[in-house]
């Protein structure tokens, strides 16, 4: 049986899939629980998740957070090949590691690239600046060939830190990230990963698709190329993209009971692999609360058997969440509610969401797909 698995994946791998593995580690937050330094990291973070930030060269990046971030994986960048642990990001688009250039204390607790390790490494002779909801970095961009898992691409653009202050890097597990959203928003118009697997030709199908486990930390993937059929025995739910920038779609309504309790009137959300929790506006989470029955600082008790789904209409169809997914069980024993506000209108639909559905992420036709897992 092991045979007969090995050679069906080296099968795969030949004909343009590929399986890459992630790992479910512990976040940000539990690090900073650990360490006594959560309630002053929190003080001293006062950004918006959701919102939009513009640098000085009309760069656009969502505002987001990477506190709470639990999947990982490894990829190589130069020749011969430098390690790095990145998340697999759908809310951004950028590929970025740490590296020698860098002086921030979050260069030297994670792994740096050296470009004059690396043969094949170009640089390009432009910057990059990104802000995130609880982070950001400086750096130069350059070219060299990434490998992740099996897949080789050639002239890749990346991006080399200089500059990541505060502390959300300097504790973080991972060393950078790998975006897999749209050109559209990249920063410093930098070519995405997975674009260049497109132009390529590297993969058999212009799609790729994530599994998030609930418990192990194992079994997690990110699958290039193709739909894994053992996750979409319940069928696939299609969803047009409203817009060609994140994985963005236009959701109609959130309710519970069978009672409308948020995005009334419509509102627009996207799939995001990069954020751990549930991030609504902050109307939108005071009644979500109320009707989950949580307190107003989104403790909960912890007994889930009796709580209703949270159901989010989408397309006209109804995705449902149970409570089995947005009550987070904390380190201290305690639950919380698995949402956190923006100031803006956007919707992020991150792993608390994912975690119930294999997510299907299609370029060709410009949609996802959900199907529920079992």
């Amino acid at each position: 049986m092991k045979l007969l698995l090995l050679l069906s994946l080296l099968a795969l791998a030949h004909c343009g899939v590929y399986r890459v593995p992630l790992w479910r580690g512990k976040s940000l937050r539990q690090t900073l629980e650990e360490k006594g330094l959560l309630e002053s990291y929190l003080q001293k973070t006062q950004a918006s998740l959701g919102a939009k930030f513009a640098d000085s060269k009309g760069d656009y990046e969502a505002l987001r957070n990477y506190m709470d971030n639990e999947y990982y994986g490894n990829i190589t960048i130069g020749t011969p090949g430098q390690v790095f642990t990145v998340i697999f990001d759908t809310g951004s688009a950028n590929l970025w590691v740490p590296s020698i250039y860098c002086n921030s204390s979050a260069c030297r607790n994670h792994r740096v690239f050296n470009p004059n390790m690396s043969s094949t490494y170009v640089p390009a002779n432009r910057t990059l600046s990104i802000t995130y909801g609880t982070g950001s970095m400086t750096g130069v961009l350059g070219y060299d060939i990434v490998i992740v898992y099996e897949i080789t691409i050639i002239n890749q653009t990346f991006g080399l830190s200089v500059t990541e202050p505060g502390d959300v890097f300097t504790y973080s597990p991972f060393d950078g990230i790998l975006g897999l959203a749209y050109f559209s928003i990249s920063a410093s118009r930098a070519t995405p990963v997975f674009d260049n697997m497109i132009a390529q030709k590297l993969v058999a199908k212009n799609l790729f698709s994530v599994y998030l486990s609930r418990n192990r930390a194992d079994g997690s993937f990110i699958l290039f190329g193709a739909i894994d059929s053992n996750y979409t025995s319940k069928g696939i739910t299609w969803i047009p993209l409203s817009a060609q920038t994140y994985w963005q779609v236009h959701m109609e309504s959130v309710s519970v009971s069978f009672i409308p309790v948020a995005c009334l009137g419509g509102c627009q959300a996207i799939l995001d692999t990069g954020t751990s929790r549930i991030v609504v506006p902050k109307a939108s989470l005071v009644s979500i609360r109320l009707f989950l029955g949580a307190s107003l600082s989104g403790k909960i008790s912890c007994q889930t058997s009796s709580r209703p789904d949270i159901v989010f209409h989408i397309h006209g169809n109804s995705f449902k969440l149970p409570a089995r997914s947005y009550v987070i069980k904390q380190s201290d024993g305690s639950c919380t509610l698995g949402f956190e506000s923006t100031d803006g209108n956007l919707w992020i639909l991150g792993d608390v969401f994912l975690r119930e559905y294999y997510s299907i992420y299609d370029r060709d036709n410009n949609r996802v797909g959900l199907s529920r897992v079992p």
